[in-house]
């Protein structure tokens, strides 16, 4: 984490270290445009380095609502195809796993140095891939992006599919320079959903909806929080924002923390 603010009129330059490896868990409504911009922004760097597409799930006519894809097929492979052929020249490599992540595989998927960008829609897997790279890795950045869903259960808090937020957990030399995803949510630290791999059918079909355009400004404010950590000028740990209010809060790094390099 850098300077809490950027001085004004100041250009962003991005530093991209050789052989950057970017790993995108979930490509439905806000990993897949993730997956789009970013492969194209990598490609057109004049420095190697590699995007690896992973999920386990499969793109159904069900979802284009809310997903642009050309065929159907598991979501990896198939984004995969689609994107391969813009990139081809370019020193970008592009991997597509066609695996949920678990506790049995994610010690080969998510490594030391990479950017981990989680874009699923259940707390079970943030809290798996969290608790991964708080325990297990030295050196990571994992930046989480969702939604909140629409619901309108008596006696609870309305969700109106507007709102979302995007989290930032950096681990360097082995310390935090970041809360965990889980240290300020309790929805992740305790998840009372299930992973995607445990769903039933008839449970995936009744999940909460999602918003379209709600979707597309997480995947926004995912792409702009991996542009200010390249640039050194990451100053927030979280964005939370509201589509129907026009508004979007940085949640300031801890003081504690800031010292942290």
């Amino acid at each position: 984490m850098s300077q809490p603010t950027l001085p004004p009129n100041q250009l962003l330059e991005p530093r991209i270290p050789a052989n950057l490896s970017v790993k995108i868990i979930g490509l439905g409504g806000v990993g897949g445009p993730v997956a789009r911009y970013l492969a194209l922004f990598l490609a057109a760097q004049p420095v190697a380095s590699r995007l690896v597409l992973i999920d386990g799930d499969s793109f159904e006519p069900s979802n284009a609502s809310r997903m642009i894809f050309g065929d159907c097929g598991n979501k990896a492979a198939v984004l995969h195809a689609e994107l391969l052929p813009r990139v081809a020249e370019s020193p970008l490599t592009m991997l597509a796993v066609e695996e949920y992540v678990t506790g049995e595989n994610i010690r080969r998927l998510v490594r030391e140095d990479d950017v981990v960008i989680l874009a699923v829609d259940n707390h079970a897997t943030r809290k798996l891939v969290n608790d991964y790279c708080a325990t297990e890795l030295v050196n990571v950045c994992l930046i989480s992006g969702g939604n909140d869903g629409v619901s309108a259960a008596p006696g609870k808090r309305m969700h109106r599919g507007t709102y979302g937020n995007v989290q930032i957990f950096l681990r360097r030399d082995g310390q935090d320079a970041s809360p965990s995803l889980s240290r300020f949510h309790p929805e992740i630290a305790q998840p009372t959903d299930h992973h995607p791999s445990e769903k039933s059918c008839t449970e995936i079909v009744a999940s909460v909806p999602q918003i379209l355009f709600t979707n597309l400004l997480v995947a926004t404010s995912i792409l702009g929080s991996f542009w200010l950590y390249l640039c050194d000028r990451l100053h927030y740990s979280e964005v939370a924002f509201d589509l129907a209010d026009a508004v979007m809060n940085p949640v300031p790094l801890p003081s504690s923390l800031r010292r942290v390099h």
